[in-house]
């Protein structure tokens, strides 16, 4: 887990112990998933994704946590339901000893999305 550049989210990834890996392709997944048209990079020392060129969501592995980004509107969104994390603006602080709210995750994914989608149309 030592900070350095990493070229492309599967470097990323892999340089966290196994219990960690899992969680992160799990957060992985999901997205390229729901958003498969989104472009997936690191920014920022973490994986970033942004659709229409603008960010959607970001993600990152610290010490007992994993940060979730998804600017300040999609936690805006969902305050009541994020209310029991760590937040800071803009993120959330999932721990890593809990298992991960990915149905949540799945639900400011969409938002995000939804979001952005919007925006495109209107220019």
């Amino acid at each position: 887990m030592d900070k350095k550049s990493w070229s492309n989210v599967t470097e990323y990834i892999d340089s966290f112990p196994k219990e960690v890996q899992a969680k992160l392709r799990s957060i992985r997944d999901l997205i390229t998933s729901l958003v498969p048209e989104a472009t997936e990079q690191i920014a920022y020392d973490m994986p970033a994704y942004k659709l229409h060129g603008k960010p959607l969501v970001y993600f990152a592995a610290f010490k007992n946590h994993i940060g979730f980004y998804a600017t300040p509107t999609g936690h805006e969104a969902f305050a009541k339901e994020l209310s029991k994390y760590k937040q800071g603006k803009g993120s959330v602080q999932f721990p890593l000893k809990d298992v991960l709210p990915l149905d949540l995750i799945e639900r400011i994914v969409l938002f995000r999305k939804n979001e952005q989608d919007i925006k495109a149309k209107k220019k």
